[in-house]
């Protein structure tokens, strides 16, 4: 049997990372992998009651001398983002790491959409990705580099309807880590994506109490199955690490191969969401009353 890892040997000991959205499914995850190797984590949400659970939830999971601490701050806006990242560099005075998991979206016919409900998908997905480079890239260029990971969805790739709001948002932001990657890599700050499909956790708690809208997901997906946070784990760690220090302006697809298809239907579920009467006037080529 191998030796145990002594914590200087761990792959990420002494760095930082901040993990903005940290509370959620997939957040909590990749907090989790960061620091069980050796990495310092800082997550960063909205409730502060639900950081507080995740936080003792993954104390156990650190090594000596990596630490969990967590900020309450809102990861669409300016001051919210600048205050995590300012928790996140505070202890040990940099930033190596910093994960954004922000986003969601209205499921709706687009003819049914404003204009304020479908700037508010795009804030949620790629303003709130803009903030977290934005922010985070400071202090790691002040050090040298380091690596900034972004969730998006392969809505951004694939044809989604009743979820236009959403897959623009995150292929805009899928954009933004091209330009971003290529602008900051004089810096030595990489910005890549992680593409997930249908992962079961809470956010997606709804979709999984419908098994024809799980069959129909099923069905695309070669590999056969959905996924859990811990898939989408994997990949942010490996984006986050040194094993991908030659990998920036990406956008990984961890799907278990549904891009290779298509995207199932969302129509049932916008009917529930908003109404048959307003599914069918968008059908008809109506803007909804």
């Amino acid at each position: 049997m191998p030796d145990t890892p002594t914590p200087s040997a761990l792959p990420l000991a002494g760095r930082m990372a901040l993990v903005i959205g940290g509370s959620g499914g997939i957040g909590s995850a990749s907090a989790a992998r960061l620091l069980r190797d050796g990495c310092s984590v800082t997550l960063s949400a909205r409730r502060e009651s639900e950081l507080a659970a995740t936080a003792e939830r993954l104390r156990p999971l650190a090594p000596e001398g990596a630490e969990v601490r967590y900020v309450a701050a809102d990861g669409c806006t300016a001051e919210g983002v600048q205050a995590a990242v300012d928790a996140a560099v505070h202890p040990g005075g940099r930033l190596d790491i910093c994960v954004a998991t922000v986003g969601g979206g209205k499921v709706s016919p687009l003819l049914a959409l404003d204009e304020e409900q479908f700037a508010e998908d795009l804030r949620r997905n790629v303003i709130s990705g803009f903030l977290a480079i934005k922010y985070a890239t400071p202090p790691m260029a002040a050090n040298g580099g380091g690596s900034i990971v972004m969730i998006s969805t392969n809505a951004a790739k694939l044809s989604w309807p009743y979820l236009s709001g959403y897959a623009s948002g995150k292929a805009g932001l899928e954009a933004l880590v091209r330009c971003a990657a290529d602008e900051l890599a004089p810096l030595g700050v990489r910005v890549n994506a992680v593409r997930p499909g249908l992962v079961k956790s809470q956010e997606d708690a709804r979709i999984f109490k419908d098994d024809e809208l799980i069959a129909a997901y099923l069905a695309n997906k070669p590999l056969g199955r959905t996924g859990v946070p811990d898939d989408i784990a994997g990949a942010v760690r490996y984006l986050a690490g040194p094993e991908a220090s030659w990998t920036t302006g990406q956008s990984i697809a961890v799907d278990g191969g549904n891009e290779l298809r298509a995207a199932p239907s969302f129509e049932k579920l916008a009917r529930r969401t908003v109404g048959d009467a307003v599914v069918d006037a968008a059908l008809a080529g109506r803007i909804p009353e």
